[in-house]
């Protein structure tokens, strides 16, 4: 059955009021969406906003789970590796049956078992509208889409359009072909996570369309200046209203359906610390960053003990689940390490980042915090009663240089998004080697070659949870672009052609490096490591060297666990070096 909803009430935007009694508005809770067929293709009328419905599905889209359970594997063990389902098989080189798709995923995930990952992330799988922006690019002469999917239309439906048979079947095959991924996923030992996006929806600000919330209830579903207009936390227009008792419930019900009927492992919170903002008039509770208690006058104000957070972090369901959170959002606000937790929540170690790229490329001053990045980030996680494995590490993500692009450019180079170069982060602590650009000397080459290595390796070796970006095991290259959030061609898919060209070098160093890092006892601790079995070492054993130009760190951690445990001893030197070409 497909249906939708009229509301009749007040069109008043200046008090926040957008009831309209002619659009018919998605259920919220709906559990399947439908409305174009084809990935990136308009509609017949070339709109790019079609009538969407809903879809209630049946006994007879019954899935069999064929006795899957969830794997529960400890967090301190795994090694993430983030990806977007039409991205990862779409090329031409993937050579499957159903590329871009949940089951052209399911046709790769060997290859995923041979990199040794026991976990993949998945980038927003929620209904979205690809063509939210669409429009005609003539610096590539194709069109922009919203490619990566931060932009929920329907947060209970899997995106439609990453199901092989698109709508043919009302949209329900996605919601079998979703759950297909995840058993077979899980058959293979593989977690599922999702990058989730509670803090804003694809209706935008005030001149966005009504799909949903905003004809529902606009005035609680979204943070409200007094005037009506749209508090933007988000960067995107508007702010989801986390913490309004109606909202966080929908929240709870949501992620509590994914992990009891969807059977996921674990949820990324994008843009997690909107959802630590107050929704309105909140008297004696803590303001975060405060010690004493106050009255709260402004929507938007960050608690110390949100309430949303506070409920998920004591759900019987969602407590059993892996919780990471971007500590940060559009606003300004950054919690990395200070994110509210309740010792369950873990983050992602945006300082993690900078620092590690900091010290491999040779800048001064970082041998220190270098070595605290080793340990998984004490001064950081272990005050708060938590643990290294609440440090999600990572040198590359989606947003950002790909691992080649780290080592292959100092700039961004984002004029394919036709933004004149003005779109993505300026400052990416990136060095080119000696030479901006692909085509460049021998020496050179070999050298971003070991860099790339370099970034591997600490990754691997650092205490904490490593998490690999999509395509970095064999090198792939957006050509600089730092924010391909738009392109549905080449820039952001897995070229398989060059995956297996690179498998004897890089990618198989990659395997051997994630193949280590599941055998040695001494990673992936459950605790910091202590003095008693850490050691310090610089040129000279035991004689550390923490002054602004060293550029060397070693460290000797001495495992306990039995007799024939075996000591760790890692060495890094980072400087510019750059080989003459004979």
């Amino acid at each position: 059955m497909l249906y939708g909803y009229k509301f009749d009430g007040n069109f008043s935007p200046e008090v926040g009021l957008y009831y309209d009694p002619s659009k018919i508005v998605l259920d919220p809770y709906a559990k399947s969406v439908i409305s174009r067929g084809e990935f990136g293709v308009l509609g017949h009328d070339d709109n790019r906003w079609p009538q969407m419905a809903c879809m209630i599905p049946t006994a007879e889209n019954k899935f069999d789970w064929e006795g899957d359970s969830p794997l529960k594997y400890p967090q301190r063990d795994l090694i993430i590796y983030e990806m977007h389902v039409r991205g990862f098989t779409q090329h031409e080189s993937s050579r499957i049956e159903f590329p871009g798709t949940y089951l052209g995923v399911v046709e790769k995930l060997d290859h995923l078992k041979e990199l040794g990952i026991n976990c993949i992330e998945l980038m927003p799988c929620h209904e979205f509208n690809e063509l939210e922006y669409y429009g005609y690019n003539s610096v590539l002469g194709d069109y922009k889409v919203n490619f990566w999917g931060y932009s929920t239309v329907n947060y209970f439906s899997p995106m439609t359009r990453y199901s092989s048979a698109g709508t043919r079947n009302c949209g329900l095959d996605a919601i079998n072909e979703f759950k297909l991924l995840v058993r077979e996923a899980h058959k293979r030992g593989i977690e599922v996570f999702m990058d989730v996006v509670f803090n804003h929806t694809a209706e935008g600000n005030e001149k966005g369309p009504i799909l949903s919330f905003r004809g529902v209830d606009n005035s609680i579903y979204y943070m409200l200046a007094p005037k009506g207009e749209f508090y933007n936390y988000s960067g995107c227009g508007n702010t989801l209203n986390c913490n309004h008792p109606i909202v966080r419930q929908f929240i709870l019900d949501c992620l509590r359906y994914w992990v009891t009927e969807m059977h996921v492992d674990g949820f990324r919170f994008d843009l997690a610390s909107i959802m630590t903002r107050s929704s309105s008039l909140w008297d004696a509770v803590n303001v975060f960053g405060s010690p004493i208690e106050g009255d709260l006058l402004t929507t938007g104000t960050p608690l110390s003990s949100p309430p949303l957070i506070d409920m998920m972090s004591n759900d019987p369901i969602l407590r059993d689940v892996k919780l990471i959170a971007e500590a940060w959002d559009a606003g300004g606000l950054y919690q990395v390490g200070m994110f509210p937790h309740w010792c369950i929540w873990s983050e992602w170690n945006g300082k993690y980042r900078d620092v590690v790229r900091q010290f491999i490329k040779g800048t001064d001053g970082f041998s220190g915090a270098f070595a605290e990045c080793l340990c998984g980030s004490p001064g950081l996680y272990q005050e708060g009663g938590r643990k290294p494995w609440n440090s999600i590490n990572f040198v590359c993500a989606h947003d950002g240089f790909t691992l080649a692009d780290l080592v292959t450019y100092n700039e961004k180079h984002n004029l394919a998004n036709g933004e004149d170069n003005n779109d993505g982060e300026n400052h990416n602590n990136s060095w080119n080697c000696g030479q901006e650009g692909e085509f460049v000397s021998i020496s050179v080459k070999k050298l971003r070659k070991r860099q790339m290595k370099n970034f591997f390796l600490c990754l691997m070796v650092s205490q904490g949870v490593p998490m690999i970006y999509m395509g970095d095991e064999y090198g792939h290259t957006k050509g600089g672009n730092n924010n391909t959030y738009c392109h549905d061609n080449y820039i952001n898919y897995f070229h398989w052609d060059k995956k297996e060209e690179s498998s004897s070098d890089f990618f198989r160093f990659c395997c051997l490096m994630t193949k280590f890092r599941h055998e040695c006892e001494s990673l992936g601790l459950n605790d910091f490591p202590t003095a008693k079995r850490l050691q310090w070492h610089g040129h000279d054993p035991g004689t550390p060297d923490w002054s602004e130009t060293s550029r060397f760190v070693a460290l000797t951690l001495v495992c306990f666990l039995c007799a024939t445990s075996m000591s760790l001893l890692v060495v890094i030197l980072s400087g510019h070096v750059i080989e003459q070409e004979k």
